[in-house]
């Protein structure tokens, strides 16, 4: 490289830092923070909720009590989901972890639903519960299990950008997900699941 041409790429490397440098002094000193308490009240809308300002956050911002509480059965599903989310307890805002309480009368089920940006770990406290998931397509692996007192089942998530055909994974999952779960699910006869899952 002659000196002429060394001199004007060392001004641009030079000038280029000056403009690095500029940019980083207009930003937030420090990216991170120790909490994003969701602030309920804001308009703010973006991916998760709003920070409150910190100096506003208290001990209760970080507590849910409730849990204790046995959810109410008495419905065609035959259970009930106690949510502990950002909108039930604001320190859990971003922070990517939720918690439910899900109570079942005998017979009872949760319908077949779909996390998609989150991993799920149940633990079964007393009875006995048949889980399972569906991979995406074209697979539509079915993995299932019966769970005891004090088993654990996690249904996972991942980067994975996949496609999830509802009927696909629903109707034509291998193996079949029990025609009398999806029958009470979606409020069909055995005979019209059978027929349906019969199509995949």
């Amino acid at each position: 490289m002659t000196s002429v041409a060394s001199f004007f790429f060392g001004l641009v490397v030079a000038l280029s830092c000056l403009s690095l440098q500029q940019l980083a002094s207009a930003a937030d000193p420090s990216l991170l923070q120790d909490f994003c308490v969701a602030d309920s009240t804001s308009s703010v809308l973006l991916n998760g909720m709003a920070c409150k300002n910190p100096s506003t956050v208290t001990a209760n911002d970080f507590y849910f009590r409730g849990l204790h509480v046995a959810g109410n059965t008495s419905n065609a599903q035959g259970s009930r989901v106690t949510p502990v989310f950002a909108t039930q307890l604001p320190g859990l805002n971003t922070l990517g972890i939720s918690m439910v309480r899900i109570d079942y009368a005998p017979g009872g089920q949760n319908a077949p639903h779909t996390h998609p940006r989150a991993t799920e770990i149940l633990t079964v406290l007393e009875g006995s519960l048949e889980v399972g998931f569906v991979t995406s397509n074209p697979n539509n692996n079915h993995f299932t299990k019966t769970l005891y007192k004090g088993d654990v089942f996690v249904f996972p998530s991942n980067a994975n950008p996949g496609a999830i055909t509802i009927a696909n994974a629903v109707f034509g999952s291998q193996p079949g997900i029990s025609a009398d779960i999806l029958a009470k699910s979606f409020s069909l006869d055995v005979a019209t699941v059978n027929f349906m899952q019969s199509k995949f």
